[in-house]
């Protein structure tokens, strides 16, 4: 199962993937957590995309698609994942559908959270999740 979380900074996405992942048994997939590992571990992904953010740069999609086909290439994926706050653009989106086309796999539920509900989260005190 391939899944999309979708919504602005702050909507919950990180939370709502972790739970999903963890209910699912499918790897959370963040760009920013792929990002560090790669330059942490210094893979040749890894220190492309450091050469960019040390200069201030973002990190192009290439790069960022290439991570995300390793993800999808590893034993862990095998069954899906659940990609947290990518693809961000209609281009990246297209990306993604070729990679998972190439594996025979296709986009299975894409969740979006609007800025609307992004502020009533915001604004209250606490807060319950459900997947």
């Amino acid at each position: 199962m391939y899944v999309i979380l979708l919504g602005p900074p702050g909507a919950g996405k990180g939370t709502q993937g972790e739970i999903l992942a963890r209910r699912t048994g499918l790897p959370r997939v963040s760009t920013g957590d792929i990002l560090r590992e790669a330059v942490e571990t210094g893979t040749p992904l890894g220190l492309e995309a450091k050469r960019f953010m040390d200069s201030g740069f973002l990190v192009p999609d290439d790069v960022i698609l290439g991570l995300i086909e390793e993800v999808l290439d590893s034993r862990e994926a095998a069954d899906g994942i659940v990609m947290d706050g990518f693809p961000r653009t209609v281009a990246q989106a297209r990306a993604v559908d070729t990679l998972l086309a190439e594996r025979g796999a296709a986009v299975d539920h894409v969740l979006r959270r609007s800025e609307e509900h992004t502020s009533e989260l915001q604004s209250q005190f606490r807060i319950s999740y459900a997947v």
